[in-house]
């Protein structure tokens, strides 16, 4: 594998930063870094880059690739992510993504596999106003429809033998951001999953978009949240249900932008922003000005703003993740981290190193993957070099010169270096 050294650049850890220095990298995993002074003299390639800033790769810790979408994790990576964490798909789709991750200029695939599902329940409703299709039909047709104990056992048992999971997803979705009432697990449901995971060593994460529906899986344990209210501003009660289970949260800001389409200017400015040029195709770039609209004169983004600031200041982690999907209008592999970042920052009040933290080594600290998210001696040389300082300004992690993963470059970026 190749082996080279990046020196003279401000080099971002994930937890730290280091003005002036070095990175070392040999057969795909970070053999030293520290500053300028003490980088070792060596024969490798090396690459001397002032005036750039070198990140840790980004995680994005919420995406579907919907049906096995062959962009997704080669667009991601040209847009500096090194991990996804799909959070639902089918085993046909996540056979072909698990390999399609051994290949170069694709991301790593982390998963949830199948979601743990009810009958009639959530994403069903989402899916169909995407694609009701004969086909998608006989596809959710096959989801789990879980009801108790056994049934739950049964699902983790097939999910962990066909699929290996990383963590299991909960689905949680009364519909009232909607102004809708669907099908809906208990929380004693939920409760189950959450003790029959753990017990087989998975963390749990759960989707909800409303308080009240965020109340009850938070009661029911789960390790984190992959959404924020929007139904209506957030009180102390959600504040101490997260604290209660030291839980954290992925608001999707800009996907909550698109469900109730005040996202929508932002969304035109990132699919239309010159450093995506030849990143994304026209097809994306349509998708990502268009809007879901589920959530229209319902919920409301500023009420999701606000939530992700009261648990911010109450100390619970907030983590970088799109919701990113091939059907969900707003949305653009890759592209949609570098806006939540810019929400997180501008909306939410978070310094751009939190920001950056939020989106490298916190996700990998709360979804315990211990070989990345930080650059630190041993771990994947999964790196992000952009022009400019997202230090000083958060707008700077689009300036990408060059993406690693485990220390093999990106092609797209091959002559930015």
């Amino acid at each position: 594998m190749t082996s080279f050294l990046i020196r003279d650049v401000r080099v971002f850890t994930g937890d730290t930063t280091i003005e002036s220095g070095f990175v070392h990298v040999e057969d795909g995993k970070i053999k030293s870094v520290g500053p300028v002074s003490d980088a070792p003299q060596t024969s490798v390639k090396t690459y001397s880059k002032p005036g750039h800033t070198l990140l840790p790769g980004l995680i994005d810790c919420h995406i579907h690739a919907s049906l096995g979408d062959p962009q997704a994790l080669p667009q991601a990576l040209r847009f500096g992510v090194t991990t996804v964490c799909e959070m639902a798909n089918e085993i046909d789709n996540v056979v072909k993504l698990k390999a399609q991750a051994l290949e170069p200029d694709t991301a790593a695939y982390k998963t949830a596999g199948q979601a743990a599902t009810i009958e009639n329940g959530w994403p069903m409703q989402v899916i169909l106003a995407h694609d009701s299709s004969p086909e998608t039909k006989a596809l959710i047709a096959r989801w789990p429809k879980l009801t108790d104990r056994k049934s739950v056992t049964e699902y983790l048992d097939w999910n962990t033998k066909e699929m290996q999971p990383d963590y299991i997803k909960l689905m949680h979705e009364s519909g009232t951001m909607m102004g809708q009432k669907l099908q809906q697990p208990t929380v004693e449901l939920q409760r189950i999953i959450v003790e029959e995971a753990r017990a087989r060593g998975y963390l749990t994460v759960a989707h909800a978009l409303s308080l009240q529906d965020t109340l009850d899986v938070l009661e029911a344990g789960v390790n984190g949240l992959t959404h924020t209210i929007c139904d209506q501003p957030p009180t102390q009660a959600l504040v101490d249900a997260y604290k209660k289970n030291n839980a954290w949260l992925n608001p999707t800001l800009s996907t909550v932008g698109s469900l109730t389409t005040e996202g929508k200017d932002l969304q035109h400015k990132y699919a239309h922003d010159p450093r995506a040029t030849g990143m994304i195709d026209d097809a994306n770039i349509g998708n990502m000005c268009a809007c879901m609209g589920f959530g229209v004169g319902i919920a409301k983004v500023e009420y999701a703003y606000e939530s992700v600031r009261m648990l911010r200041k109450a100390g619970v982690d907030i983590l970088c993740g799109s919701d990113s999907a091939g059907p969900a209008k707003g949305t653009a592999f890759g592209l949609s981290m570098h806006q939540e970042l810019y929400l997180f920052v501008h909306k939410v009040g978070m310094t751009p190193a939190e920001a950056l933290r939020s989106a490298t080594s916190l996700v990998a600290e709360r979804f315990k993957f211990s070989d990345r998210g930080r650059v630190a001696e041993g771990l994947n040389a999964d790196l992000l070099l952009v022009e400019g300082n997202p230090l000083e300004d958060i707008d700077a992690t689009l300036n990408i010169r060059s993406v690693w993963r485990e220390g093999r470059a990106c092609s797209v970026h091959a002559d930015k270096l």
